[in-house]
């Protein structure tokens, strides 16, 4: 065989026949690259503190499920759900301002992953107590008392029916109480009371049934001792 036949036979008979071939490799390259980084968007965030840290309140075989098995799921279904839609690449924020008109995977999973981002947050080891400037003020201020506060907060998750949450939320600049079943925020367009959250507590089987079984109200009175006050108050002011 010769040059020109060995050559044509690799595919390489000119130079110009080279750069076309490489830049149509690069170009699949650069649009797999594209679509992988739109599937990306949505990724499990890690837990910001070890599985055992908020022991003995919230015990680390729970946090390593809900996180690792529950999370990821949601993550992982969420992805799925928008791939190939209108919605792909687009923020949970803006979802959730139409989720009314989105599939039903989309607002389940969409809100499972935001509403566990903000979960894993708003806790912290070494944390409970209670909060201290301006969201103390406001917290006292609204609900005349944190006692009372904590009062109303709990009653709002052990009175949640089913699985849901409940939600510390700034509504219109005023705080407010909430509750919302399944993977519901108040960020959707679906939500009886709509505002930014700053405070949230996951009353799903699975956040507890571990260490507390049926004792919904045992799990509330201990999750008290681990909310991270500190995080509250930045999400308060940037709320505000």
């Amino acid at each position: 065989m010769d040059r020109k036949k060995f050559l044509t036979s690799l595919g390489f008979l000119t130079v110009a026949g080279s750069i076309r071939k490489v830049d149509a490799i690069t170009n699949k390259l650069n649009e797999s690259i594209k679509r992988s980084k739109i599937m990306s968007k949505f990724e499990l965030a890690p837990l910001p503190y070890a599985f055992n840290a908020l022991e003995p309140h919230i015990d680390a075989r729970t946090m390593e499920i809900h996180h690792d098995k529950h999370h990821a799921a949601y993550v992982n279904n969420l992805n799925k759900a928008v791939e190939g839609t209108a919605l792909e690449g687009k923020s949970l924020e803006e979802i959730f301002k139409s989720i009314s008109s989105a599939p039903p995977a989309v607002r389940n999973n969409g809100g499972g992953v935001w509403n566990h981002n903000l979960f894993w947050q708003v806790m912290g080891p070494n944390k409970g107590g209670k909060p201290t400037g301006a969201v103390a003020d406001a917290i006292n201020g609204t609900f005349e008392s944190f006692d009372k506060f904590k009062e109303l907060f709990s009653n709002a998750g052990a009175t949640r029916f089913g699985s849901g949450w409940a939600w510390l939320v700034v509504s219109g600049g005023k705080l407010v109480i909430s509750s919302s079943p399944n993977q519901d925020n108040p960020l959707m367009d679906i939500s009886d009371v709509k505002g930014t959250p700053i405070l949230t507590l996951d009353v799903w089987e699975h956040a507890y049934y571990l260490n507390y079984q049926n004792r919904r109200p045992d799990y509330i009175a201990a999750w008290w001792n681990v909310v991270n006050w500190d995080e509250v108050a930045k999400r308060f002011a940037s709320a505000k």
